[in-house]
């Protein structure tokens, strides 16, 4: 089973394209901030957040009740896409109803190997895999940037470290985030 979450109408074939809003008409409604979710444990193997992630979740335990239900209804080695606006982007900021900025070391947060070797090093990142059991490996990250930036970078003209300062330092160079997380459930 695929789950396109929050789709809109942007149906996918092969999906289960599920939203809140009925106006949209998706093959299943279901408020994805209530819990637990319709779905069977285990039995989902591909989920896509296009431009809903950053939508739910205003509240904290509301977020994170939304990666224990995810990592609960996927199987292992499922893979969750999460495509979301750069929070430093105008797309993201002139939205009101965007709740919650999605970033690449938030979502590392949600990693049990990561979050074991920050314990060890005495980090002060927050382990949050470990806190409420989950694991997602991160394993792919694309940045859709604005022009001038997209050029620069392909013809070389800004370096990969130039584009990662840039990123963290100024609005408007990448108006989206692309992140491939992998589902890592222990064999049974």
């Amino acid at each position: 089973m695929k789950l396109n979450m929050g789709c809109s109408y942007n149906k996918l074939p092969g999906y289960i394209n599920v939203d809140n809003f009925v106006g949209c008409n998706p093959d299943q409604v279901c408020d994805l901030e209530k819990f637990p979710w319709p779905w069977e444990s285990n039995g989902v193997e591909a989920v896509l957040f296009n431009h809903c992630l950053e939508h739910l979740g205003h509240e904290p335990h509301v977020f994170l009740g939304i990666f224990r239900e995810l990592y609960r209804v996927c199987r292992n080695d499922a893979i969750v896409e999460i495509n979301v606006p750069h929070p430093r982007h105008d797309s993201y900021l002139g939205d009101p109803t965007h709740v919650r900025a999605v970033t690449v070391p938030m979502l590392q947060l949600f990693d049990r190997r990561l979050n074991r070797k920050w314990i060890e090093a005495n980090s002060a990142n927050t382990p949050l895999a470990i806190q409420i059991e989950v694991d997602f490996a991160i394993e792919g990250i694309t940045y859709t940037l604005d022009e001038p930036y997209s050029s620069n970078f392909r013809n070389g003209q800004l370096t990969q470290p130039e584009l990662e300062t840039a990123l963290r330092e100024k609005n408007n160079i990448a108006s989206e985030i692309r992140v491939k997380l992998r589902v890592r459930k222990p064999a049974d």
